[in-house]
């Protein structure tokens, strides 16, 4: 399929220039279109809290690799929260997460309106002559996107209109410290603490003070290999967790690490530092089956891990799909645990339960005897909550101790219903059994006390707190954007009130009009592809609301991807959560078993009813809207 058929002339719209604050990685020069004609033009639409925003930086590398003459990627960063919006954190999340080409800070959503973009991931293709030719929003294009700019390549290298030669790029080096970018604690017996250093993908033990280094476990490089300490490597590892001693003595290692963007997790040996590989494939879950032998079953982003003697292994926070999972090392096994992989925030039986990119995990143990207390807490950052697991007479439950749902943060103290965190990362439990939370965006250490569900600010001016431990009393922080472990809380501080507000996302509502809206998922195989129909219906469309009595008419599952709302009266203000899924293969009908790919897409779109409002809501997963 050449790329006219693909693009139709007619729905041909000239591009955008791209409008914002400030350029990072281009030596301090401003980019316009007009000045890359001759050059195929990506625009990924991001921000940095944003795992699925993540997981497509790694997808893009090897596309950047493979038509670097030919491709110039411009990252275009359109913050969700308020601290994204800062200038030097996001220059602190280019320089973590390895971003090579130009980024555009774009604080307040000009270039995101002007491209009417409504996810986190979105993807636009612009050809060399300046035209929007494909746009993708989510995760797992890549390999349409290699068909579509090798078409491009090939059409606009005939007509004489493509221009090859390196593209603008300008990165800084960094800094000389001992971590860079540190995600996660973990305290070991005798007192030391192991680190994970994320950004030099290895870990570090330190000794009790936390800034005497005693051993690095890992090469620095990113990789995946297994071996003694120095032979090893990671990718920006994450939590950790310690093995009980019967357990560990079995499997021949001590403590688990979330390999978090190898999408794996990871054993090592504490006597000699040696490292394995215990569960994951390597491969990035899409939507296979979460059960079975842990090195054959694929896991997304694992980003903290906890041993819960209850569950009966290690709970795995599986960021990457908005589930819980469940690691057995004896076994070597690994299930879902909880979760359906619909982002958002509901509470219930576990295996129901919304879960929105779960970052720290924290076990409470409580008393011996009494079942109640014993406790996973959490914290889901994309919904700003602090939630928690309990045992049930027939299985767990969930509950959310702080927390409204995606698009409602800030920083307020005060009963639990009524404060406010900002994406936080990171869970410890307190010996007194409350529970210091790392509200990482806010910058600040809070508590939140059970026995008067209430929440109290204990430190600020900590730089992105994303773990922490106690140790002899003390509660030890990870600040990763300090690059270093801190004591913020002195012993025995008296928590203090700190006056906080609430905020909502700046993103732009989408305006919608009262009664019937059709809404339409838009999605076009990529060349040389199509809908796979061979075993019943290719696309899958789930559509909720929030509130939940938002929708009279068209909520629930179905195989098409447009569906006909009616929204109830009186509502103003509210969210469409939409999940939306299509199943393509080469089409080639000579081979017998062509390669498939399932495309998904999760958005959550804050609409505003009004008289004037749009009939028709169109998300585009793949291709291009032609109304």
């Amino acid at each position: 399929m050449s790329t006219e058929q693909h693009t139709p002339r007619r729905a041909r719209v000239r591009a955008p220039e791209p409008t914002g604050r400030a350029w990072l990685n281009t030596g301090g020069e401003q980019l316009r279109l007009a000045d890359l004609r001759g050059k195929i033009v990506l625009l990924d639409f991001w921000a940095f809290c944003c795992i699925n925003c993540l997981h497509v930086l790694d997808e893009l590398r090897p596309l950047e690799r493979e038509f670097a003459e030919e491709l110039v990627t411009i990252g275009v960063h359109s913050p969700k929260f308020e601290h994204e919006a800062d200038a030097d954190a996001l220059a602190a999340a280019v320089e973590r997460y390895e971003v090579g080409h130009p980024v555009l800070d774009d604080p307040e959503l000009a270039t995101w309106r002007d491209y009417a973009v409504k996810a986190w991931p979105t993807l636009v293709l612009v050809d060399p002559e300046g035209y929007v030719v494909h746009e993708a929003a989510g995760e797992g294009h890549a390999e349409a996107l290699r068909r579509i700019i090798t078409d491009l390549v090939a059409e606009h290298d005939a007509r004489g209109t493509l221009h090859r030669g390196s593209g603008p790029r300008v990165v800084e080096e960094k800094p000389d410290t001992t971590l860079r970018y540190p995600s996660k604690v973990l305290g070991l017996e005798g007192g030391t603490m192991l680190v994970a250093d994320s950004a030099r993908h290895s870990l570090v033990e330190f000794a009790a003070d936390g800034e005497t280094p005693l051993r690095r476990i890992g090469n620095g490089s990113r990789g995946a290999a297994d071996g003694d300490p120095d032979a090893a490597s990671f990718r920006e590892p994450g939590g950790m967790t310690l093995l009980p001693e019967h357990v560990a003595a079995k499997v021949g290692y001590d403590v688990v690490v979330a390999d978090t963007v190898n999408h794996l997790l990871r054993g090592v040996r504490l006597a000699d530092g040696a490292v394995s590989t215990v569960a994951g494939t390597g491969r990035q879950w899409r939507d296979e089956e979460h059960t079975g032998p842990a090195l054959s079953t694929a896991l997304t982003s694992p980003w903290d891990v906890a041993w819960w003697e209850r569950a009966g292994g290690v709970v795995i926070a599986m960021a990457g799909n908005h589930t819980l999972g469940l690691f057995d090392p004896l076994e070597g096994a690994v299930s879902r645990f909880g979760g359906t992989t619909v982002e958002g925030l509901r509470d219930g039986p576990l295996d129901e339960a919304f879960f929105a990119q779960t970052s720290g995990l924290a076990v409470d143990r409580g008393e011996p005897e009494s079942e109640g207390d014993d406790r996973l807490w959490l914290v889901d950052s994309e919904t700003s909550a602090l939630r928690w697991v309990r045992p049930t007479s027939d299985g767990f439950e969930v509950r959310t101790a702080v927390g409204k749902g995606l698009f409602d943060f800030g920083h307020a103290d005060g009963p639990a219903p009524e404060a406010l965190l900002q994406h936080p990362l990171g869970v410890a439990v307190l010996p007194d059994g409350t529970v210091a939370i790392c509200d990482t965006y806010n910058g600040a250490i809070r508590r939140y006390e059970p026995d008067s569900d209430a929440v109290s600010t204990l430190a600020t001016e900590v730089a992105e707190p994303s773990g922490a431990i106690t140790a002899e009393g003390e509660l030890v922080v990870v600040a990763g954007a300090a690059h270093r472990l801190e004591r913020p809380v002195p012993p025995g501080v008296t928590a203090r009130l700190v006056e906080g507000a609430s905020q909502r996302v700046a993103r732009p509502a989408t305006e919608i009009g009262p009664g019937e809206v059709e809404l339409v998922v838009v999605f076009d195989p990529p060349p040389g592809q199509k809908l796979d129909e061979r075993y019943g219906p290719s696309t899958r469309l789930e559509v909720s609301s929030s509130p939940e009595g938002m929708l009279v008419s068209g909520a629930g599952s179905g195989t098409g991807l447009s569906r006909r709302l009616v929204l109830g009266d009186g509502f103003e203000h509210g969210v469409l959560h939409v999940v939306a899924q299509a199943a393509s293969c080469d089409d080639d009908s000579g081979v017998e078993h062509p390669a498939c790919r399932l495309t998904r897409q999760d958005w959550g779109v804050p609409v505003r009813v009004t008289p004037d409002g749009a009939d028709r809501l169109p998300l585009v997963m793949g291709g291009l809207d032609a109304q």
